[in-house]
């Protein structure tokens, strides 16, 4: 294993960059963090028209969410490689493509979970805010979002953790994140399979097994704050 870090270490690390593309790790951290960050305010639409008062938008975001949820990511993914640039007219760079995939697939999961959030919330949040002359952007943007964003943030960091292993996918249609670029080094080196493999494992694993022990963190510290505040208000 050593043997092969060594050797194919920089290519791990960033694929090809600078005389190439950007691939590798940075390349999957790449697609995952910009995925989250665009699937996040699509994702707020869609809890929003879930759990408001208008019952075409309600049918709508529900039929999305159903829809996608029965479709496995990879046919998202090759519909997008294949249909998409006969749908537009012109061709998708893959990286793209694979993110455009995961943005739609991840919207309609991290779209419930917020959904949750917003529905686990008092009634009386939305009463106060209306007793206290608020609409409905400034209530839910001011008073509902923020509580129920705060309530779910383990749940939005767990996402992250999906969409880290959900970028694997990419290889399929050959964006040269770090899975492919693996596939690349086990052609080289094609009696070593178990050692490279292995390095690919334990490189999700380290990254997953973190950011699924600062999800635990935030559960701990959101549990604490709540505890906090129910004791507050029970010496009130």
């Amino acid at each position: 294993m050593l043997e092969i870090i060594r050797e194919y270490g920089l290519m791990l690390l960033i694929g090809e960059y600078p005389h190439g593309k950007l691939g590798g790790l940075a390349l999957t951290l790449f697609i995952s963090i910009v995925s989250l960050a665009v699937t996040f305010p699509c994702a707020i639409l869609i809890a929003l028209a879930r759990t408001g008062q208008s019952r075409p938008l309600k049918a709508i975001a529900s039929g999305f969410v159903h829809s996608v949820r029965a479709i496995p990511l990879l046919m998202l993914i090759f519909w997008a490689y294949f249909a998409l640039p006969m749908a537009i007219g012109f061709p998708i760079d893959a990286t793209y493509t694979l993110i455009i995939a995961i943005v739609v697939y991840q919207a309609a999961y991290l779209g419930e979970i917020i959904a949750a959030g917003i529905q686990g919330l008092p009634n009386g949040q939305m009463e106060a805010a209306k007793a206290l002359g608020l609409g409905y952007v400034p209530t839910t943007f001011r008073v509902i979002l923020p509580q129920a964003i705060f309530n779910v943030i383990p749940g939005i960091v767990n996402q992250l953790t999906t969409i880290i292993k959900e970028s694997s996918l990419g290889s399929i249609i050959a964006v040269s994140e770090l899975s492919y670029v693996m596939l690349q080094v086990n052609s080289n080196e094609v009696t070593k399979p178990l050692q490279i493999f292995g390095i690919l494992a334990a490189t999700y694993f380290i990254l997953c097994f973190a950011l699924s022990q600062a999800t635990n963190l935030l559960e701990r510290r959101i549990a604490n704050r709540r505890t906090g505040r129910m004791l507050v208000e029970a010496m009130v």
